[in-house]
């Protein structure tokens, strides 16, 4: 009697992992998207918080990855800042 219900309970574990496979299929794409996403956003995410630059040329460097491609964000760790900052000392 106990080798019936243990086939049964295999048996019954064998179908419900199988009905499980759509919906970990579907929360496995869904943190792949969430992945995608966040990767894309990383670079902006970095030049929002950088101190390299500041101001409009922020915005512009923020504008080039969006519209144009990561590629701008290579640039900017080798460009940025565009022009020197003026630092102004107090005595």
């Amino acid at each position: 009697m106990n080798a019936v219900i243990t086939l049964l309970f295999l048996l019954l574990l064998g179908f419900g992992v199988v009905a499980l496979l759509p919906v970990l299929g579907f929360l496995l794409a869904i943190a792949v998207g969430v992945g995608c996403v966040f990767l894309w956003l990383l670079p902006i995410l970095i030049i929002a918080n950088s101190d390299k630059t500041g101001g409009g040329e922020k915005a512009a460097w923020i504008c080039a990855i969006i519209f144009l491609s990561w590629f701008a964000w290579i640039f900017y760790f080798f460009l940025a800042p565009l022009k020197p900052r003026r630092r102004y000392y107090y005595y």
